[in-house]
């Protein structure tokens, strides 16, 4: 068996049998990779730490040729992300990025989206807790533009001519992004994009946006943001399962910022209006 040393976050983790437990680890060098902590469930001594969700640290494994579950053989942790589980809306909102790496991530290295992957998490557990909804959509908007499917912001995802940067837009999943004017007429189903919530998405793209994520939505708009963003991922899905982490994410009372609460919706649909409070993307 070769021995394979790499720098790692815990993303996911079930038990195993009697005594072990399965990691699913976002790698910096050989995306993501499921491992088996042998005995770690029977004794805390060996990983310790190392088994808690979000995790980072130097990992060390053992692979053999025609495995797709290699065996774990130490985790140095160099940050626990202790944060993340101390707050259910961070924890929610870490888990729906943690979910977006194990379902659109593969298993070769990318230090481009590794990186995004560790500032995403950073960010959601320093904020203030009223902000890790809007640092938890910057960290997953940057995510998606790091694994290589952004959506089109600024030009249309048809003719790709220029959108007016004030002016409302029409989006769409299949198209890839805003669609201009002329498209938008043609182009389907499709939600209407205020240039205030298209400003939102492009500050959140930008690898040099604000550090928190914020940009000032209040708490209708985060639920309209959350509901772009699992639709858009849903729509680059070839498996069909759905988005579990996200549709907790969304649809979780303790997303809602206390101070600007509105009232509870259920899950709306693409073509649905929405609230009125929702409606900072319209349906």
């Amino acid at each position: 068996m070769a021995l394979v040393a790499t720098d790692a976050v815990v993303l996911h983790a079930f038990p195993y049998l009697e005594s072990s437990r399965v990691l699913r680890l976002a790698t910096r060098d050989h995306g993501v990779q499921s491992v088996l902590a042998k005995g770690a469930r029977r004794s805390q001594r060996r990983f310790g730490s190392a088994l808690d969700l979000f995790a980072e640290g130097a990992a060390q494994y053992y692979t053999k040729p025609g495995r797709d579950l290699h065996t774990l053989g130490g985790f140095e942790v160099v940050r626990s992300r202790v944060a993340l589980g101390m707050e259910l809306g961070r924890f929610a909102a870490a888990s729906a990025v943690a979910e977006l790496v194990l379902r659109f991530a593969r298993d070769e290295g990318d230090p481009t989206w590794y990186a995004a992957l560790l500032d995403a998490l950073d960010r959601i557990g320093t904020v203030p807790a009223a902000e890790a909804p809007a640092a938890g959509l910057a960290g997953a908007w940057r995510l998606v533009g790091a694994l290589g499917f952004a959506p089109m912001v600024d030009d249309c995802g048809r003719c790709h001519d220029p959108i007016p940067h004030d002016a409302p837009a029409r989006f769409s999943h299949p198209a890839g992004g805003a669609l201009c004017a002329r498209c938008a007429r043609t182009g389907g189903a499709g939600r209407t994009l205020p240039a205030e919530a298209r400003a939102a998405l492009r500050r959140w793209l930008a690898a040099d946006g604000p550090a928190s994520g914020h940009v000032g939505l209040d708490d209708g708009s985060v639920r309209a943001h959350q509901r772009l963003l699992r639709e858009f991922l849903r729509e680059h899905l070839v498996d069909g399962r759905p988005l579990r982490a996200f549709e907790a994410w969304e649809d979780a009372r303790w997303s809602v910022a206390p101070a600007a609460a509105a009232p509870a919706t259920p899950n709306v649909r693409s073509g649905d209006p929405g609230t009125a409070a929702e409606r900072g993307v319209a349906g």
